[in-house]
């Protein structure tokens, strides 16, 4: 161990000594304060914390990840090309104790780069209230929507494959599918069908309600507030593009079910006006929630609307309770950018053990950049043909989701809509991608360097 932490130690000296290295830090220190002062995004200070979190984070994760792409395939091909590690080789030292001692050197930068410029990220969003001199309003506003971790509850997807299955048999009878889906797969049918049905059950007439029950809400303090987000579509719009709802919120059952036992947690009833095909949110207090966790959210539709209303099967209703802190969250993020770059460094080794500089930097950014728009990239083929998508599922599909999905994992999707991020989330993506994925390279990486001749004798 003392040999490789010696390679690590003389690798961290050669890193810092690259200009680009230098570049890239001296850039950091000085954007990220400038860009937290600066950013405006819609006016509002919460708007302005969550652009300067996105910005912010994503500026330090593609730069911090190009630097540890460069530094890992310099640091090992730099001493080949100029023969320093014929002076190592013939030491006692091994060839996978140099590689480890790379990556390793390699990681403890990245860690000591990443714990800095996400701790000055975070003293700028602590600052910014007092800075911009923001009304208690404001403050009260990004405490319940930016500076929290809120868990986030959907209603469970419902079940319809039987009236489905009917229905497509019905129309197949009356000769109606032609007219109604020309040109459309049997596939593309069935999930127009599936979507229909699922509208129906999350539409309300008027005079109707509809009610839905979650379980094991656990809010943190139940002197907090919880938040219903929730969009409206209708069948005929309104006028003015509004329109009224009757929402309580709170232990249901009782009302549901005559029969059930009586419960003394409060209800909370708000009547109000909204546009329509718009998130809004309205706050009810996290007191509303059972002991036992039970939760019912019911809306109904008044007369007044004379309009079906309809919630998307998507994104039509989410319940939201702070489930833990912002700076409990933001040190997940952080943890999540550096399992980033811990596999990016053995990318790095493992291109550097058979490639050239230039090759090797050509090659890791080809993952790197197809790592970021993987999701794209998996999401486009769902809308091809049938018998395209039959050859990409057997042919490309397996090589890309083999790819780090960097898309997927971006912290900022948490940070900036105030998502709770868990540690068994975080723990997943370790396990895939730094010890499956990026062991997986370093092995190879070990095994590639450990074959390969270093030197010609010329007789």
């Amino acid at each position: 161990m003392r040999k490789i932490w010696a390679v690590a130690t003389n690798t961290i000296r050669q890193a810092l000594r690259l200009k680009v290295a230098a570049a890239f830090i001296v850039l950091l220190l000085v954007l990220l304060p400038v860009m937290g002062f600066t950013a405006t995004g819609d006016g509002t200070l919460k708007g302005r914390l969550q652009t300067f979190v996105s910005y912010g984070l994503s500026l330090t994760s593609l730069l911090l990840s190009l630097l540890t792409i460069i530094v890992s395939i310099y640091t090992i091909t730099s001493d080949i090309e100029q023969h320093q590690i014929y002076t190592v080789v013939t030491k006692p030292i091994r060839r996978y104790q140099l590689i480890l001692g790379k990556v390793l050197g390699v990681i403890v930068l990245d860690v000591a780069l990443l714990t800095l410029f996400a701790g000055i990220i975070y003293g700028v969003i602590s600052v910014m209230p007092g800075f911009l001199k923001a009304s208690a309003e404001e403050r009260q506003a990004v405490d319940n929507e930016f500076y929290t971790a809120r868990a986030s509850l959907t209603p469970p997807v419902i079940d319809v494959r039987k009236e489905v299955d009917e229905l497509y048999r019905s129309l197949q009878q009356n000769d109606q599918l032609e007219a109604l889906y020309p040109d459309f797969t049997h596939q593309e049918i069935m999930k127009q069908l599936t979507n229909r049905k699922r509208l129906e059950k999350r539409a309300v007439a008027v005079g109707q309600a509809i009610v839905w029950e979650f379980r094991n809400v656990r809010p943190t303090d139940p002197n907090q507030s919880l938040f219903i987000r929730f969009k409206y579509d209708v069948s005929v719009t309104p006028p003015d593009e509004q329109v009224y709802g009757d929402w309580r919120i709170g232990d249901l059952r009782g009302m549901l079910d005559p029969n059930s036992p009586q419960v003394s947690t409060p209800i909370g009833r708000q009547i109000r006006k909204d546009a329509v095909r718009t998130f809004r949110e309205l706050e009810v207090p996290a007191g509303v929630v059972a002991q036992d966790g039970y939760l019912a959210v019911g809306y109904f539709n008044p007369p007044l609307n004379e309009t079906v209303v309809i919630f998307p099967v998507e994104d039509g209703l989410e319940v939201l309770y702070k489930a833990d802190t912002f700076t409990g969250n933001f040190i997940r993020a952080a943890l999540l950018i550096l399992c980033r770059l811990v596999f990016l460094a053995c990318l790095g080794a493992l291109a550097a053990s058979f490639l050239s500089f230039p090759v090797a930097i050509l090659f890791c950014l080809v993952i790197f950049l197809t790592g970021t728009t993987s999701g794209f990239v998996l999401d486009s083929f769902t809308y091809m043909s049938e018998n395209i998508s039959r050859v990409y599922s057997y042919t490309v599909k397996g090589v890309i989701q083999l790819l780090p999905q960097f898309d997927k994992y971006n912290p900022t999707k948490f940070l900036v809509p105030a998502r709770l991020m868990t540690w068994s989330f975080l723990g997943e993506v370790a396990l895939v991608m730094v010890l499956i994925k990026a062991s997986l390279l370093l092995v190879f990486a070990l095994i590639i360097f450990s074959f390969r001749e270093l030197a010609k004798i010329v007789v």
